[in-house]
């Protein structure tokens, strides 16, 4: 059955769409059977995969408010190495009708069930706010990797967060749990250097040892409509979610062995 990891900061540029889709890769490579879902109405990731905001295929809108099974949304991308639940602009819309649902809560979690037996990994990319999106993401997901931007104020930012994460815990999904991804990491800056090291003073297990460095080739890779470990599959940033996904992997493992 498949893990489901959301992808969240209700901070925008903090490499979420990108974390989704590297992190997809690197585990695609290694062999494991990955779903991206795109959660976010600006629809980064299926842009950047490819597809069109304006084509006619079903999207994640229709699987939340009821009209499609998850299944009729999957698409698959140019690398087949990867699936996609897209989304297109309409989504922001679907927030108003869930609301009026009962149990809102957990449509996108019950939607999901039906396809895990066909995966190993369900990414979602959430937006970047705290709004139904993204509670309906925490509600699915067995754990959030929260990429953080080493600044200082996105140390204040990760409050906020957390307390939304504790009160989905209490409420909906008493086992989620939630580690920090370090991204846009300029070695070269004091100040970056501080901001990574007090992460992990603070946080301790709960920060990856992968560190995402800041490179152009990002902004390249979107542009060419390709994960960095395809466009420049050599280059420190590829490597390092490549041992992102070593770490996703191993803690897998290790929880397995604890339960065993």
């Amino acid at each position: 059955m498949a893990k489901v990891y959301a992808v969240s900061n209700q901070k925008g540029g903090v490499g979420k769409t990108t974390t989704c889709l590297c992190l997809g890769d690197a585990l695609a490579e290694r062999g494991k059977r990955v779903l991206l879902v795109d959660l976010d109405p600006q629809a980064g990731l299926t842009t950047i995969l490819g597809f069109s905001l304006d084509s006619s295929a079903p999207s994640i809108h229709e699987v939340l408010v009821g009209q499609i099974p998850l299944s009729k949304a999957i698409l698959k991308t140019k690398s087949g190495a990867l699936e996609l639940v897209p989304s297109k602009v309409d989504l922001a819309g679907a927030e108003a009708l869930l609301l009026d649902t009962e149990g809102w809560q957990s449509t996108l979690r019950m939607a999901l069930e039906e396809e895990k037996h066909s995966y190993d990994y369900i990414l979602l990319d959430c937006p970047p706010s705290l709004g139904v999106l993204t509670i309906l993401a925490l509600v699915a997901a067995d754990k959030v990797i929260i990429p953080v931007q080493a600044e200082f104020l996105a140390l204040i930012g990760l409050r906020h967060l957390h307390r939304l994460i504790e009160e989905i815990k209490k409420r909906f999904n008493p086992g989620l749990q939630a580690k920090i991804l370090r991204t846009m990491v300029d070695t070269r800056t004091l100040h970056n250097r501080e901001v990574v090291e007090e992460l992990e003073k603070i946080f301790g297990e709960r920060v990856y040892k992968a560190i995402i460095v800041k490179t152009i080739k990002f902004a390249d890779a979107s542009y060419a409509r390709e994960s960095i470990l395809r466009f420049a599959p050599g280059s420190k940033a590829a490597q390092a979610y490549r041992e992102l996904a070593k770490e996703v992997m191993k803690d897998e493992e290790e929880e397995g062995g604890e339960g065993a």
